[in-house]
């Protein structure tokens, strides 16, 4: 399924991706803006200056995930696990942040201003 969001950033249209297994994915700099990757893995995944604003990632695995610089802004992330990710830079302004694990994250210069806890 990796290659629904790829085609979406080479400017087709993006399909459902959620539950997929995305880990190790490179989507670095990608546009998936609205995307539906409900339950995702994507683990170790590099997200990083992805456009991911409006995304539904609830319940997704981001461990260990690469979102520095990363915009995330008002995207659902209940429930999603964050163990050991970069969010170093990034823009989570009202994002939706319940129940997710940020344990070991790296939040560093990230804009959490209205962001949900």
């Amino acid at each position: 399924m990796t290659t629904k969001i790829l085609n979406r950033y080479t400017g087709a249209t993006l399909l459902e991706v959620a539950g997929d297994n995305l880990s190790n994915a490179n989507l670095s700099n990608a546009d998936l803006t609205g995307a539906n990757l409900t339950g995702a893995n994507l683990t170790g995944a590099n997200l990083g200056k992805a456009k991911l604003i409006n995304a539904d990632l609830r319940s997704a695995d981001l461990g260990k995930a690469d979102l520095s610089n990363a915009n995330l802004r008002s995207a659902n992330l209940t429930g999603v696990d964050l163990t050991g990710a970069n969010l170093s830079k990034a823009d989570l302004r009202w994002t939706n942040l319940r129940s997710a694990n940020l344990t070991g994250a790296d939040l560093t210069g990230a804009d959490l201003r209205g962001a949900i806890q």
